[in-house]
């Protein structure tokens, strides 16, 4: 008859061996699960926080663009629109033509 501490050390340890494979299946639906999550609500957060910051500023440019080529054309209004249209018109042209590339 062998004993029990005999067993063990002559053969492998099979609670060690579980143990280790319940920490690589854990391991893997980890790496599959948890990380990809964290990365896009990461994305997620830092492109909310950008926009609350990008869109007052992009709004307050063009306000102070306006506000500044009404001076510069001693109180033309009409002027400044056109300008600012022209501007903008340029800008969407080029955004159409690099929508397919």
């Amino acid at each position: 008859m062998t004993t029990p501490s005999a067993a063990r050390s002559g053969g492998t340890d099979w609670t060690s061996d579980a143990t280790d494979a319940v920490e690589r299946v854990v391991a893997t639906v980890r790496d599959k699960t948890v990380v990809p999550a964290k990365s896009i609500s990461r994305v997620i957060v830092y492109g909310l926080l950008a926009m609350l910051v990008v869109v007052p500023a992009v709004i307050l440019l063009i306000i102070g663009a306006f506000r500044g080529l009404v001076l510069l054309y001693q109180g033309e209004v009409w002027a400044a629109w056109l300008t600012l249209g022209g501007i903008c018109v340029i800008a969407g042209a080029f955004c159409w033509i690099r929508r397919t590339a």
